[in-house]
């Protein structure tokens, strides 16, 4: 990588921290915990109960404020939670002491392109990361060799990552013909998104692409969709004002988006995999 290219992703990281640490106060409200993002981080829930039995030992990628930590931790796991954003990270621990888990949650300032930097090999049941942080870090291939030092011969991984593929989105900005706005997600590369004046450097991915990078590692358990016929969060208001439509449109989504042609769309997705018995 020429020195050119180093900066401008050292760059492209320092901006991400930036835009997280501004909001890293009020996250849990509107803009990063509306009742549509909660309904999303339910079905992560039940997803991570179904594939880590209590107690384990769980690192959590990209913690921000802590509710998934905290909540893992109340279950009785031990969570290694981590996060680009001191101030997100900073959040977490608050969150954990005021609960009494401060000793079950270990919160780290650490990014996902730096889990390099976590002692442990083969120590960790499994790894977790929801609603998207995976989409900020860099190299994929790198953090799927890392999670694979981590983690026990067994052990899994459960993550929902930001999707390329969102009917309502590609919907909702044709009819106001943004079409700039609907190439978003279909950019190759790294793209800016806005964020309280400041820009989140982020890469869409299908599960097919994604789980690319983890293949040599991991074996694929299972991906769907999430929020495929559920509007996205940032369409919350139509939540609000239908909420027994919103409730039928979720028992949809849990139905029908595993099924092949309708897994690889969706506002996010979610995937599970299984680390390969080592060589």
């Amino acid at each position: 990588m020429t020195q050119a290219l180093t900066d401008e992703l050292e760059q492209h990281l320092a901006d991400t921290r930036a835009a997280f640490d501004s909001v890293a106060a009020d996250y849990d409200g509107p803009r990063g915990n509306n009742g549509a993002i909660q309904d999303m981080r339910n079905e992560m829930w039940r997803w991570l109960d179904r594939r880590f039995p209590a107690p384990a030992r769980l690192i959590d990628i990209g913690c921000g404020t802590g509710l998934d930590a905290v909540r893992m931790a109340g279950l009785g796991h031990e969570v290694w939670a981590t996060d680009w954003s001191p101030a997100m990270v900073e959040r977490t621990r608050e969150r954990a002491a005021a609960q009494d888990l401060a000793d079950r949650v270990h919160a780290l300032p650490l990014g996902g392109q730096e889990l390099d930097r976590l002692e442990g090999d083969g120590l960790f049941d499994g790894a977790y990361s929801d609603l998207g942080p995976l989409n900020c870090v860099p190299d994929l291939a790198a953090l799927a060799a890392q999670c694979a030092r981590l983690l026990k011969p067994d052990g899994q991984l459960v993550f929902t990552v930001i999707g390329r593929w969102c009917p309502w989105e590609i919907a909702h900005y044709a009819l106001q013909r943004r079409w700039s706005r609907v190439a978003v997600r279909f950019a190759r590369d790294t793209v800016s998104v806005g964020m309280n004046k400041h820009r989140i450097w982020t890469r869409y991915y299908t599960p097919a692409e994604f789980y690319r990078a983890f293949e040599p590692h991991f074996t694929l358990e299972h991906h769907r969709g999430l929020c495929v016929f559920v509007p996205p969060p940032y369409l919350d208001g139509l939540r609000q004002r239908r909420p027994q439509w919103h409730e039928r449109l979720w028992r949809l989504d849990r139905r029908v988006a595993g099924w092949p042609g309708v897994r690889a769309l969706g506002d996010h997705f979610l995937i599970v995999m299984k680390r390969r018995p080592p060589a």
